[in-house]
């Protein structure tokens, strides 16, 4: 689906608080944050002023979904619009490094409806730090509200910062007695029993149309050589793209295109989606995969709550 450019014009606040990270971490350099950081952190409070229709509708179709089952809200996986500037905000204090933290997953739960016509109240804070020496993951939470509807989405993100000085330590104490290295993880994979309820062609420019609708312009996303340098095959579809994709796979052929039925997912991000791309969305009862064909690499493993579910 080909975007219109103009949605840009409506991304200046995820676009200021890209280019604030980049000014913070550019500042870390100069003058490193000492001592260690509180949690929880404090509280940061943000107002996002309506959407425009439009851009809504544009962005529902891209992902999957039907923009008339939304008529009068919003989408809650469209939550980057308004959640990156807070989320950028709470991690400013921190020392680890900005530019490369990763998205780890996300849980997300819907208590209510956004509607589209009320400027929303998002509240984020860094709630928690897992430090081992060799990365940190940073727990954020969101609320995000409106006048009517003042907690309608919770969201828990988990951001990962990989550290470099756990590398040295990792390597000396295991060679130095002869104990063998820690093998590496396994990545995980689409079960062989999982069901498939939808497959999408993803062009080469997916992450750049994503980008245009919320404002995420990450170059690794949309531009070739940068993601190449940066150690990808080629640009990658936005984490929370994939969540999106998956959300209205679930609506639109498990839900039967209820856009209400799903009241929770969590989700993690188990590598990167390199663009172009075939992928498809599986199921195995209540757990959700994105990835190739049962058996094949998972770039995205989940579960979620259904409506009178528990």
């Amino acid at each position: 689906m080909a975007v219109p450019s103009r949605h840009i014009l409506n991304q200046g606040p995820v676009l200021a608080a890209l280019g604030r990270t980049v000014y913070m971490a550019l500042k870390q350099r100069v003058a490193k944050p000492q001592g260690t950081p509180q949690t929880p952190g404090p509280e940061v409070q943000m107002t996002r002023p309506p959407l425009p229709r439009r851009l809504i509708d544009d962005y529902i179709r891209l992902v999957g979904g039907d923009p008339r089952a939304y008529r009068g809200e919003l989408p809650p996986h469209l939550f980057p619009q308004w959640c990156m500037p807070a989320l950028a905000r709470t991690l400013e204090p921190l020392p680890y490094p900005l530019l490369r933290v990763l998205n780890g997953g996300c849980r997300v739960r819907v208590q209510g409806v956004l509607g589209d016509r009320e400027p929303l109240q998002v509240r984020a804070q860094l709630m928690d730090i897992d430090d081992d020496g060799r990365r940190a993951v940073l727990h954020q939470r969101v609320l995000t509200g409106t006048r009517s509807a003042p907690e309608a989405l919770a969201i828990d993100f988990y951001a990962i910062a990989p550290l470099g000085n756990g590398a040295a330590g990792k390597e000396n104490g295991n060679r130095s007695n002869g104990a063998e290295p820690p093998k590496k993880r396994e990545r995980p994979h689409v079960p062989e029993r999982a069901r498939e309820i939808a497959r999408q062609r993803l062009g080469h420019d997916a992450g750049l149309a994503f980008a245009k609708l919320t404002g995420d312009f990450n170059p690794i996303h949309w531009v070739a050589p940068i993601a190449r340098a940066s150690g990808f095959p080629d640009v990658i579809l936005h984490g929370f793209g994939e969540l999106a994709l998956t959300w209205e796979a679930l609506n639109r052929n498990l839900f039967g295109g209820d856009v209400h039925a799903l009241q929770a997912l969590d989700v993690k991000l188990a590598r990167p989606l390199v663009l172009p791309h075939e992928v498809g969305t599986y199921v195995l009862g209540s757990e959700v995969f994105l990835g190739d064909a049962p058996g094949g690499p998972a770039y995205l493993t989940g579960s979620f709550t259904a409506r009178g579910n528990s």
